[in-house]
């Protein structure tokens, strides 16, 4: 049983919460351009399926179907701990080597990106764990677990995982040496260089006390979010793509044979000799680091807002509707190209080029919603075009405010 979207609006919930309770420390953690953009992120993450086709769900019928281990039994307690266990067993390795290793870095960097740390980071996933990630299950299926254990386990440790991305709850005392915490999660997030590439567990703290990649949380050294070659943007089409571009960037450029291909499989942060003179890449200096935060007026804050509410809910409303591929992919597109110009609103981009885009995005939206008959969009249409009318008055304000153009623009 996938247990995430019914754990949504508990997440809602507990991020407002820490937001109020933020304010009321005088310590609020969020912005919310951040904030968007690690939504949307997620966001993205969660509609993948509609469009993509992994093989991992085949490979693991065909493990369980005349590799593995007997079944073992669903309903006896000893299956669910032994799941548990291997299962963050196999979400350390997982972890380590999307630290570790380039190709499995792109995938895994856009959990990284956020110079915040609250539980919207928790949810900034991304969109390519797909393509390799299952690999590191497939032990799971060897020895017998079923697949709706699997499923029901890999839910529970990563709604585990949401809670321990907050700044405002400090060390438990013994509690911190078997189980991942807000704490020892923090240190995993860090740019510093102390605290780099350390605690990968995501359920026990023990895998990293045991094979050597444990760092606690230091008074005398404040954890600075991030990653050392920051993105700079608030683009989700960035943020999922940047480590992929440059890997194929540096197998271009290098002239040794060896080395193009040594790219795709290197240790992350590794480039070719030839490639790193010719074109250096600039790391954070943390001594004087500043987060990405570009100014922009009032307006286009509420703006961005509201388009991150309207693709929470239409991601809710694909998630319980049946709905045909080809609508699930339109209806994908339509998130990803919304999510994008959001960014770039937030980005202080220019304004006049952005209302053009604006009003094709709301044209093409209108066109598909208009020629939707009998499925699941023709049911929703109502609230599609007052979404629509919603957003045609919001760039008409956008257009007209004299503040919002000269303070963003």
């Amino acid at each position: 049983m996938d247990l995430v979207v019914y754990a949504v609006p508990f997440f809602i919930a507990a991020m407002l919460y820490e937001l109020v309770y933020g304010y009321y420390k005088q310590n609020n953690t969020y912005r919310l351009n951040d904030s968007v953009s690690s939504l949307s992120l997620g966001v993205l993450s969660q509609a993948r399926r509609f469009v993509t086709l992994g093989v991992g769900g085949y490979v693991y019928y065909l493990v369980t179907e005349y590799f593995s281990l007997p079944l073992m039994d669903a309903g006896h307690w000893f299956t669910w701990v032994l799941a548990t266990v291997l299962y963050d067993f196999c979400y350390y390795w997982l972890h380590r080597i999307g630290h570790e290793r380039t190709i499995f870095w792109a995938a895994h960097v856009a959990h990284h990106q956020s110079e915040d740390y609250n539980l919207t980071t928790a949810l900034r996933q991304t969109s390519t764990g797909f393509l390799l990630g299952w690999i590191f299950y497939i032990p799971m299926y060897l020895v017998g677990i079923p697949a709706e254990v699997v499923v029901t386990v890999g839910a529970i440790n990563l709604i585990y995982q949401f809670w321990v991305h907050t700044q405002h709850i400090g060390k438990l005392g013994w509690y911190e040496w078997i189980f991942v915490t807000p704490s020892n999660h923090r240190v995993h997030h860090a740019q510093n260089d102390i605290y780099m590439d350390r605690n990968y567990g995501g359920l026990f703290i023990l895998w990293d006390r045991l094979f050597g990649t444990f760092q606690e949380e230091l008074e005398e050294e404040p954890v600075v979010f991030g990653i050392r070659g920051a993105l700079k943007s608030f683009n989700p089409v960035t943020a999922l793509t940047h480590v992929y571009v440059d890997m194929a960037q540096d197998s271009w450029r290098t002239r040794n044979w060896r080395d193009k291909l040594r790219v795709w499989w290197s240790r992350t942060g590794w480039r070719p000799d030839d490639v790193a003179a010719k074109y250096p890449r600039e790391k954070t200096d943390l001594s004087h680091f500043h987060r990405y935060d570009p100014a922009v007026a009032r307006p286009v804050a509420y703006y961005a807002l509201y388009q991150l509410i309207a693709l929470v809910l239409l991601l809710s409303y694909m998630q319980a509707t049946e709905i045909t591929y080809w609508t699930g992919f339109a209806l994908w597109s339509f998130l990803l190209v919304t999510a994008v110009l959001t960014a770039l609103w937030l980005e202080g981009r220019n304004a006049a080029a952005l209302l053009r885009w604006e009003v094709l995005r709301l044209v093409s939206f209108g066109v598909l919603v208009a020629t939707a008959s009998g499925g699941a969009l023709a049911a929703i249409a109502v609230s599609c075009w007052i979404y629509i009318a919603l957003n045609g008055i919001g760039l008409v304000l956008l257009r007209k405010s004299d503040s919002a153009m000269g303070a963003a623009y």
